[in-house]
Formats: C-alpha cells, sequence, structure tokens
C-alpha cells in the first residue's frame, strides 16, 4: 500500500510539473534575437571620417564574427540628431540569444588581433577615435515578435 501511495504521489507531482513546464507564456509576444546597440555622436565636419574608420575595424571584425557564426548580423544606420546632445550613428549588433555573449574576449579577441593588430595597436585605434566621436551610451535589447 506504501509503494502504491508513494508511486501515486510521485505520478501526480510529475504531471502537475510536465504541465506547468509545457504551458505557455502570457506575454503578449515572443522573444528573438538580442541586439546590442551603441549611440555615436560624431564630432562636427568628423562623420565621414568616423566612418572610414569603421568601414576598416567594425566592418572586419563583424564580417569576421558573423562567418564564424559568433554573431548574426550587424548594422549601421546614420541620420541627423535631433538636438545637439543627441546621436547621429547607431551601430547595432544582433546576436541569437544572452547566451552568445559567454566568453565574448575568448571569441572575439582573436578575431581583433587578426583585423585590427596587438593590443597596443587597437589601443592607439581606441585613442584616435576619442578625438572624432563620443559614445553617448550603450543598450542590450532583445528583438519581440507581438502574438
Amino acid at each position: 500500500m506504501k509503494k502504491y501511495l508513494i508511486l501515486t504521489a510521485s505520478a501526480t507531482v510529475f504531471a502537475v510539473w510536465a504541465s506547468l513546464c509545457s504551458a505557455q507564456s502570457d506575454a503578449p509576444y515572443t522573444e528573438g534575437p538580442v541586439w546590442e546597440i551603441t549611440m555615436v555622436k560624431a564630432k562636427y565636419g568628423m562623420g565621414d571620417e568616423y566612418l572610414k574608420g569603421l568601414a576598416k575595424t567594425f566592418k572586419g571584425t563583424l564580417d569576421e564574427a558573423k562567418k564564424e557564426n559568433l554573431i548574426l548580423d550587424y548594422k549601421i544606420l546614420l541620420g541627423d540628431a535631433s538636438s545637439p546632445h543627441d546621436f547621429d550613428i547607431l551601430l547595432m549588433v544582433e546576436s541569437k540569444n544572452m547566451a552568445a555573449f559567454d566568453n565574448a574576449r575568448e571569441k572575439f579577441d582573436p578575431i581583433a588581433r587578426k583585423i585590427e593588430g596587438t593590443p597596443d595597436q587597437q589601443r592607439q585605434t581606441a585613442i584616435k577615435r576619442v578625438e572624432i566621436r563620443e559614445i553617448l551610451g550603450n543598450k542590450l535589447m532583445r528583438e519581440i515578435t507581438l502574438k
């Protein structure tokens, strides 16, 4: 009798757990890929200069990352700032999910060395960029699809 009660209780607990796991979310959307977004303000008259630099480093690095399936895609959006304190360039990198950010340095450092050179060369490039642009912020956002 004890074995029967234990088996029945175990089966009931499993059935409740299974139904909870298979239940769908009540959220009005489904989750999609994750976007890392950087808002950039190019200094006056330096937009083209900044974009030329991105063509070498940002594009080269992310093209390689895309080939290695480390990212899904990337985009650069260019537009007018709405105020003197607004960005005019958006850098967007699409990843499959949040787990794609695990061990990112191990994955991306070899690509950066290949495209941009040694860490000292990378640092010099970063220092030059400070003179022609300002990073106004970064965001990590998940793309959603409304149900």
